[in-house]
């Protein structure tokens, strides 16, 4: 179904011969590893970007709740970004995507720093940014499975968790380096450079252009009705939601969004055991290094058949869930700290594998649209998790909020699954 992956030297990527053989074959492979170091620099200068303009709006107004705006629109269109835009990683050559996404970027980014833009023209400078990391995303994601074969996309995804987990954290620290060595201003130029860079390496290393179009559609992308671009968010919904087994792979991935709530009320359980701010450091970092830990596992030991991991899913998500369920129970700072350490490792391996097997179960002509579907979804769900979490919170104890987040995860994960049979049943009866 997939194109065999060759590796920088030629030979064929075979990850067969054991976890180590797998990722020298990533490390062998010219066009991932374009991709791969294209997306850490641009992580890093999307984070070194937020701490940059919320320290320059703050510098420049005085207006705190401003400062605060502008951070929050950072994230916000990235919801509508890969929803309204995703499609476009399909109906253009992937790498010419990428490329040209990251130099917009880039230049929007340069605008801000240019004296005396006010906030007014920032946020409008800032919204077409961030929406334009949805088609970037979109078309990041729908490559890599013509890239890699199906015995190295998923280590390849997991690969690329553990290098975002740290690029985001080299980026709000080195942001923060940079704001105070070079200004803001200074900040947001070098934060534009690494969008450049980005493009660069891409457009030098990425040799397959991945030149796709929807199916139905043929020619020239500018010659293609307003009917047929209007139309692209519906099919990718479509796309998603009427094949039973990419409906059930985009759930189980939608489902790892609950489990962000720990990060959302670390100080305020730090708050209720009597513990400082410091606590409140190593709480909010006990779900991101889970992360980390459990994207390195996934990039070494999952199996090479990637219909075999479907049967990890439930118990990875159930690895999530349970320990905030246990939450309540915790007698103090170091146990809670360990049980979402566990939550985050858990569903960060349930999203690379439900990532994995979705992009291999999507026609590469819809990829894009249907990637940006589902990644779409997931910042909702994180979202909406984030809500209502903190509205339980207020009412009872942020403990006992986590406590129920974790067994609505506890019965999400058996509904999920029993999706995922009945779709099987489905697909084997037609």
């Amino acid at each position: 179904m997939y194109p065999r992956a060759t590796s920088g030297r030629g030979r064929p990527a075979d990850a067969g011969r054991g976890p180590g053989a797998g990722l020298r074959a990533l490390a062998r492979h010219r066009d991932f590893r374009a991709v791969w170091c294209a997306e850490v620099l641009s992580v890093a200068g999307d984070q070194a970007t937020r701490v940059a303009l919320t320290v320059l709006v703050l510098d420049r107004t005085g207006s705190v709740a401003g400062s605060a705006a502008v951070y929050a629109l950072t994230f916000l269109p990235a919801l509508l970004g890969g929803l309204l835009l995703g499609h476009l990683a399909d109906r253009f050559p992937r790498r010419t995507v990428l490329v040209t996404t990251d130099l917009v970027r880039a230049g929007l980014v340069a605008l801000m720093a240019l004296p005396g833009v006010g906030l007014s023209l920032i946020c409008a400078l800032l919204v077409p940014a961030v929406l334009l990391g949805g088609p970037h995303a979109a078309a990041r994601s729908a490559v890599l499975p013509d890239l890699l074969p199906a015995d190295l996309l998923a280590r390849g995804i997991a690969l690329r968790q553990v290098s975002t987990q740290l690029a985001q954290v080299a980026g709000f620290g080195g942001g923060g380096l940079l704001v105070a060595a070079v200004t803001p201003t200074g900040a947001l130029l070098i934060d534009a450079a690494t969008f450049a860079v980005s493009a660069l390496v891409v457009r030098a290393g990425l040799r397959a252009a991945c030149a796709v179009g929807t199916s139905g559609t043929s020619g020239n992308p500018a010659r293609r009705s307003w009917r047929s671009r209007a139309g692209a968010v519906p099919s990718a919904l479509a796309v998603v939601l009427r094949h039973p087994r990419r409906r059930y792979l985009a759930a189980a991935a939608w489902l790892a969004g609950i489990f962000v709530l720990p990060e959302a009320l670390a100080a305020a359980y730090a708050v209720t055991i009597d513990a400082g701010p410091a606590a409140t450091g190593l709480l909010m970092a006990a779900d991101p290094a889970g992360s980390v830990v459990g994207a390195a596992v996934c990039a070494v030991a999952v199996p090479a058949r990637y219909r075999d991991r479907d049967r990890w899913l439930l118990p990875m998500a159930l690895g999530a869930a349970v320990p905030l369920t246990l939450t309540p129970l915790a007698p103090g700072l170091w146990s809670a700290a360990a049980l979402w350490a566990v939550s985050g490792a858990c569903a960060t391996a349930c999203l690379v594998l439900a990532q994995s097997g979705f992009a291999l179960a999507t026609p590469t002509g819809v990829r894009g649209g249907a990637t940006g579907v589902a990644a779409s979804g997931l910042v909702a769900t994180q979202g909406v998790a984030v809500l209502l979490g903190g509205l339980l919170a207020q009412w009872s104890e942020p403990a006992t909020a986590l406590g129920i987040a974790g067994a609505a995860g506890v019965v999400l994960a058996f509904g999920v699954s029993r999706l995922g049979r009945s779709g099987a049943a489905a697909e084997a009866a037609g």
